[in-house]
């Protein structure tokens, strides 16, 4: 049944380069819509994926294998690693040594830019190193030289099997307007940088409308910054009323949003905390004074 609902979406999802702006979401209007019942979202790809996962910049090994255990453990199914992580294989061992059954678990890597003039060799590689028969989600980590031609050696992947689905990372609107003409499947996913301070509110919808997938990094401001952030007097006030945290509060404004969201962790508290989302709700007030928190401020260079 999964793969007649693959075989389906993938049709949908083949885009000419005169077409590449079609809105795949009217073929199908539950792409896109999240699950918050089954902590699911539809991709155009025809799988599904959980909205809220596990980010693994910056684990070493054994913080990989503790985060992505107790993400697992705790019902979490979405993991995000990347070539530039170094941490592939680390998270390879922990979904492999989990006992969670493969199907239920989805792993997203990246390609970078260094790796654009050779991408089979790239793709092939990730495999090797996480070592779980397949990936899930295959992105671009951010443009660069080669960009389309590693995307088309993705879409090869895809119909060879090795990836069920593919996406972009780091990529606006100007970028996605540019490039989308060139490839022949609909990105499933787009992976950017968002929170309370940087919004991207022209971003979401236009990726929304596409019927892709926006899901955001750095949901508590990256490195550096999440202190600030949890001491704002607004999210502070939020949680309260609703006996969270302010991180949990983030990550539900997220949601609301549309947002997928895979915060970063070693602490095994906080993976938990990180899932207990599905138990409140913003309401429409909330979301507007969260919504007010936008100053535009990017914190990393992508």
């Amino acid at each position: 049944m999964l793969k007649l609902l693959a075989a389906l979406f993938f049709s949908l999802s083949v885009v000419s380069a005169h077409s590449a702006d079609l809105n795949l979401k009217a073929e199908n209007p539950k792409v896109g819509e999240f699950d918050f019942a089954a902590k699911r979202v539809l991709l155009n790809s025809g799988y599904y994926m959980s909205i809220v996962g596990l980010g693994t910049y910056s684990l070493s090994h054994d913080e990989c294998m503790l985060s992505v255990g107790t993400l697992l453990k705790s019902g979490g199914r979405l993991i995000d690693t990347a070539y530039m992580y170094h941490n592939e294989k680390s998270v390879g061992q922990a979904v492999r040594e989990s006992g969670v059954p493969r199907e239920e678990v989805f792993v997203t890597t990246k390609i970078y830019p260094s790796q654009f003039d050779d991408p089979k060799a790239a793709i092939d590689m990730a495999l090797e190193a996480l070592d779980i028969e397949y990936i899930d989600l295959m992105l671009l980590h951010h443009p660069g030289k080669g960009d389309v031609e590693a995307y088309k050696a993705l879409e090869d992947a895809v119909r060879g099997g090795k990836i069920r689905s593919i996406g972009l990372s780091n990529w606006y609107v100007k970028e996605l307007k540019e490039f989308l003409p060139q490839i022949s499947i609909m990105p499933a996913v787009v992976q950017n940088e968002i929170h309370p301070y940087y919004q991207e509110n022209d971003v979401i919808p236009y990726v929304r409308s596409l019927g892709i997938v926006m899901e955001g990094w750095y949901p508590f401001g990256g490195r550096g910054y999440t202190e600030a952030m949890f001491s704002n007097e607004t999210l502070i006030d939020i949680a309260k009323k609703h006996d969270v945290t302010v991180p949990q509060v983030i990550l539900r404004w997220n949601l609301q949003k549309g947002v997928v969201v895979i915060p970063g962790t070693e602490n095994p508290d906080y993976v938990r905390e990180n899932l207990d989302v599905f138990d409140f709700e913003l309401s429409s007030e909330e979301m507007d004074m969260i919504n007010a928190l936008d100053r535009n401020e990017k914190h990393d260079w992508y």
